[in-house]
């Protein structure tokens, strides 16, 4: 019975996933470090622009940390929450924003909070290059809007 609840709102989720209406791309090579620290750079410069401190994590495809780094004064809370939102995205295949959207209905998007490592905040992002996604930015230290902000201008550096 249990599996079976899951096993809906797994499909609940992936039907309401705005951000991938369709199938997500498929899983590609992992990231390498060079394209990670091009995508943190574009994701610092926008967070620079705007006086926003931030942590931000660079995962590969499993969810492993390949590149990270917090900005000076940046909360020490959102060093974990950037890497939870950054496996979020890679392990799932979608923006952790989907999430968020998912549980902000609220009636059987609630059951969201029971899938292990989803983080419903925004800030989440699979990075995709060639069509394939090849890891995730995860963002935190200002408001979930922001986050996201900043980690899609990061993820249009490899584009």
């Amino acid at each position: 019975m249990r599996l079976r609840k899951v096993l809906l709102v797994i499909a609940l989720f992936l039907c309401a996933s705005s951000a991938y209406a369709q199938s997500p791309p498929p899983y590609g090579a992992p990231i390498t470090v060079d394209d990670a620290k091009r995508v943190a750079a574009a994701a610092l410069a926008a967070a620079r622009i705007n006086n926003w401190n931030v942590a931000l994590a660079i995962v590969d495809i499993s969810g492993n940390l390949v590149y990270f780094e917090k900005m000076d004064d940046t909360q020490l809370g959102s060093v974990n929450v950037s890497i939870a939102k950054a496996r979020s995205a890679a392990l799932f295949k979608r923006p952790t924003k989907a999430f968020q959207d998912v549980l902000a209905a609220g009636g059987e998007g609630l059951r969201i909070l029971r899938l292990e490592g989803a983080v419903p905040l925004e800030g989440g992002v699979p990075i995709v290059i060639d069509g394939k996604i090849v890891g995730a930015i995860g963002v935190s230290g200002v408001t979930s809007q922001q986050d996201g902000q900043v980690a899609l201008a990061g993820v249009s550096a490899v584009r």
